[in-house]
Order: structure tokens, then sequence, then C-alpha cells
């Protein structure tokens, strides 16, 4: 990052972030660029069901 053979200066661990959140922006906008919110390519099915059943009813017997 020290450009000219300067020494880093210090900087504050705002700007710190501030810069490395850009340089995740520009790695990742050719990326962007080609999705338009769904992807074609073909993705593994999840499964639906999330939810367990609710078997408190049996565990405490009544």
């Amino acid at each position: 990052m020290s450009e000219s053979g300067q020494p880093p200066k210090k900087i504050s661990l705002a700007e710190a972030m501030k810069r490395k959140l850009e340089q995740k922006k520009q790695a990742s906008s050719p990326a962007k660029a080609r999705q338009d919110h769904f992807s074609t390519e073909t993705k593994r099915m999840k499964s639906q069901i999330k939810k367990k059943p609710n078997n408190q009813k049996k565990r405490t017997g009544v």
C-alpha cells in the first residue's frame, strides 16, 4: 500500500475500514454487473422443510 517508497503512515481504524470496504466493492463490481438479481447457473436444491414439529405434549405426557 505504500507508494513510491514512503513509509506507511498511521491511519485511523475508521479510515482503514473505509479503504477495505472500497477495495471489496471494486473487486465485486465486475461480478455484480453480470448478475441481475438472479443467477442462470443451476444451484443445488435445499430442503424447504425447516420447522421442527412441536412435540412438547408427547414429552410431557399430556
